[in-house]
Formats: structure tokens, sequence, C-alpha cells
């Protein structure tokens, strides 16, 4: 099968992977973030911190949410420096983060012995206006490269991406969206393998498979490893572009 869903620790798991087996690294890791306070950040579940109050779905927790900033960090460190293990020459990290979270990220990566290489933002359109000040409608992608860039390959990519969250199909809070992650998994060689060591309801591998490169995921949750299977084995079958909600107007 062009993929595997692991089902477990993440950093347990990489452990197990073979040095220098995977193309790119792609992930959406919990950010341990949502709060001012390191009581607002540790305390609270991530529906909690990422979803309002009046949210139209009910959609499940996932775990991982408990870090203060400290073990955070030690923590994020760990798993891409066992991922960099994993990382064939060349290969290239793409890590989503928060505005506070990036600093944080961008330390993690470098001492994991990535070179950081940018940071690209995620502008979503229908975020809400903040009142009395500007709206908070961006994420962000850290990348690096394990040693240089393939200069070979004639690849390139847009420096910023502009797409809401899913609405039609929604199945997780943190969602992204498959048209931003297709062009992302670009940066693994065609037939490539792309990891990611937080699945989450599959979207990297989704977007992996229908871009012709194989996925080796894991996830913690048995509820979202559940959905990625189903949506990652949908993917395998056909080719076809899924039917994805556009920027809310």
């Amino acid at each position: 099968m062009p993929y595997t869903l692991h089902r477990g620790d993440a950093l347990t798991v990489l452990k197990t992977l073979p040095d220098e087996s995977v193309d790119a690294v792609i992930t959406d890791p919990p950010y341990n973030s949502g709060g001012r306070t390191s009581s607002e950040r540790t305390a609270r579940t991530a529906r909690a911190k990422y979803t309002s109050g009046d949210a139209g779905h009910d959609l499940a927790n996932f775990p991982g949410e408990n870090r203060d900033q400290r073990s955070y960090r030690a923590w994020l460190t760990d798993l891409l420096t066992e991922s960099y293990r994993a990382a064939r020459e060349h290969a290239v990290v793409m890590v989503f983060t928060d505005w506070r979270q990036e600093p944080t990220t961008s330390d993690a990566l470098q001492m994991a012995g990535w070179t950081w290489s940018g940071t690209i933002p995620w502008i979503k359109p229908a975020s809400r206006p903040r009142k009395g000040g500007p709206k908070q409608d961006s994420e962000f992608i850290l990348w690096g490269v394990k040693g240089t860039l393939d200069k070979t390959r004639d690849l390139y990519l847009p420096g910023h991406y502009v797409a809401s969250q899913p609405r039609k199909g929604r199945v997780h809070i943190t969602q992204k969206p498959v048209e931003v992650m297709r062009q992302l998994v670009q940066v693994a060689r065609p037939g490539g393998t792309v990891l990611d060591p937080f699945t989450g309801s599959g979207s990297t591998g989704v977007a992996a498979l229908k871009e012709g490169r194989s996925f080796i995921g894991i996830e913690l949750s048995d509820h979202y490893a559940a959905v990625a299977e189903q949506r990652l084995r949908e993917a395998s079958l056909t080719r076809d572009d899924v039917d994805l909600a556009g920027p809310e107007q």
C-alpha cells in the first residue's frame, strides 16, 4: 500500500523508523498555545483553546495540549531530532505553528539539526475580526532542510498561502486545507515518502497520495487515527480532486 499509519506516541514510533528513509517531514504538532498565561495554556483542552463558543460543530478533542513552554521546546526538539535522523539528505521539514510558539518552534527546529530556511504565512480569510485591533488571521509554516536544497529539481512554490479551513466535511478541530497541503508535499521528490508524526485527520497523507508520494503517518488518538485511516484509504483508491470549500465570504 502507498501509506503506513502507525497508532501510538509520535516519539516512540519515530525511533523505530530507519535512518535516511523519508524525503520530507510535514507536520502540524499540538501548539500548546492558546493562552496568555501558563495556566491558560496547560489547563484547557484543545477544543476550549481553538474552538469558539458558538462553533457549529462538535469535533473531538486531541491529546498533547498540556505542556508548558520549556517542556514543549524540549519535547518538540526530540521529535524533530528523530525526524532529522529518519530524513534523507536534502529532505525538507515543514512545521505548522502560531504566533505565540513561532520563536520556540524555530529554536527546536535548529536544535534538532535542521537548517532553518524561512517562515511561510498561511492566511485564513474566514478569521473573525478583533474589536479594537487587527484580526488574528494567520498561522505559520516554519521550514528547513537537511544539508542543502536539491537544486536539480525544477520546483517553485509560493512564499505564502491564502485558504480557509474546510467547512464542508470538516472532521478535525485544527484541520488544514488539502489544497494547501497538496502544494507543500511537492517538496518530496516524485515517488518519495512524506512523514507526518501528527497525522490528525490525515490531510497531509491525503495530499501526499494525490500528488504521487508515499506516506508514513503517526497518530496517538484512536478517534482521529480511525478518521485518518478512512480518508487515506479513500485517497489511495482514487486520484480525483476532493470537494473542498473555498474561502468564506
